[in-house]
C-alpha cells in the first residue's frame, strides 16, 4: 500500500498571529494495490486553536485529527477518515536534501519563478494503517516533501511530471519536467540524485528524460495521463520503465477545483523500485485552475 498527506496553508506559523482568512487545505490519499482501490479525502478549516493551524514552536501542524508532529527530524503522521486512516513515525535513513542550485530550484526565466525545495528520500517508517475495515501493522520507506514558492507557473507552462523514485540499490532520485504550451519540455526542468550515503547531486534537464509510453483516459474528466514511462539518465547508466500499480488514480477536488493525477508506481528495467508519480496540467493549465 502506498499513502499521501499533503497540507497546504496560509501564514499561521505564530498562533498570536491568526487572522480569519488563514486556511488549511489539506488532502490524503491511499492506494490499495491489492484491492485495486484509491481511497482519498480532503479538507479545508481555517486556522484557530484546535481547528487548524502550524506551530513552529510546537513543531507541529494540525488540521482537525490530522497532524504531524517533529521530534528533532524524527515525525509522527495521522490522518483518519471514515475509509482509511494512517498513524506513522517516520525516522530518517538518509540527510535532508535542498534541491536546486544554491538552495534554489528554478522553474522559469526571471525573479521569483523558483522555489525552495528540500526532502528527506529515504525514511523507515513504522506503524498502523486501515484500508476499510482491515487494519495492518506496517513498517517501510516512506519519502517527505516540503516546498514552498510565491509564483505560480509561467504563463508559458502548462503543468508538470514529478517522480519519486527509490531504487533497490538504495539510490534515490528526484526529477520533474515541465511542460510548455507548445507542447515542448521547458529547460528549466531538473532533478537530484541521491546516492546510498545520501550524497545528493543536481541534475539538469539535459542529463535525463522521460518519455511517454502509455495512456489512460480518466472517465470523470476526459484527461489522457501517461501511466507508463520510459526514465533514463544515460551517464548514470539507469534506465528504467516507470509503471502506475493501478491507473485511476486521479484525484478530483471539491475544494482545490482541480483535477491531477497523483498516485503509486513501480520501476523495472536496469534497476527496480518503488516511487510516486505526480502529474498536473492534463485538464487544463495549472495557473488557469
Amino acid at each position: 500500500m502506498f499513502f499521501r498527506l499533503g497540507e497546504r496553508a496560509g501564514d499561521t506559523t505564530n498562533p498570536s498571529a491568526w487572522r480569519v482568512d488563514d486556511v488549511y487545505l489539506a488532502h490524503a490519499a491511499l492506494t490499495d494495490i491489492e484491492g485495486n482501490r484509491f481511497h482519498y479525502t480532503e479538507r479545508l478549516n481555517r486556522a484557530g486553536p484546535g481547528i487548524a493551524g502550524a506551530s513552529f514552536a510546537q513543531k507541529r501542524i494540525w488540521n482537525g485529527n490530522w497532524k504531524s508532529v517533529w521530534t528533532g527530524e524524527r515525525q509522527q503522521i495521522e490522518a483518519i477518515s471514515d475509509d482509511f486512516s494512517f498513524v506513522l513515525a517516520l525516522n530518517p535513513v538518509k540527510p535532508l536534501v535542498i534541491h536546486g542550485v544554491n538552495g534554489i530550484s528554478q522553474k522559469a526565466e526571471g525573479t521569483g519563478r523558483a522555489s525552495h525545495y528540500v526532502s528527506f528520500t529515504r525514511l523507515q517508517a513504522a506503524g498502523t494503517l486501515r484500508a476499510g475495515r482491515a487494519s495492518y501493522e506496517v513498517t517501510g520507506d516512506a519519502w517527505m516533501d516540503h516546498e514552498w514558492f510565491t509564483e505560480q507557473l509561467d504563463p508559458a507552462q502548462r503543468g508538470w511530471d514529478w517522480f519519486s523514485i527509490q531504487l533497490n540499490d538504495g539510490t534515490d532520485l528526484m526529477l520533474f519536467q515541465l511542460r510548455r504550451k507548445d507542447g515542448t519540455i521547458d529547460p528549466f526542468s531538473a532533478g537530484t540524485l541521491i546516492d546510498r550515503a545520501g550524497r545528493a547531486r543536481h541534475l539538469t534537464s539535459r542529463e535525463f528524460s522521460l518519455v511517454p509510453i502509455d495512456t489512460w483516459t480518466s472517465p470523470k474528466t476526459g484527461a489522457r495521463y501517461p501511466t507508463k514511462w520510459h526514465v533514463s539518465t544515460p551517464a548514470l547508466g539507469l534506465d528504467i520503465t516507470c509503471a502506475a500499480t493501478m491507473d485511476s488514480q486521479e484525484l478530483n477536488t471539491i475544494i482545490g477545483r482541480t483535477s491531477y493525477w497523483e498516485g503509486a508506481v513501480t520501476y523495472s528495467g536496469s534497476h527496480a523500485g518503488v516511487g510516486y508519480l505526480e502529474m498536473t496540467g492534463y485538464v487544463k493549465p495549472v495557473n488557469m485552475q
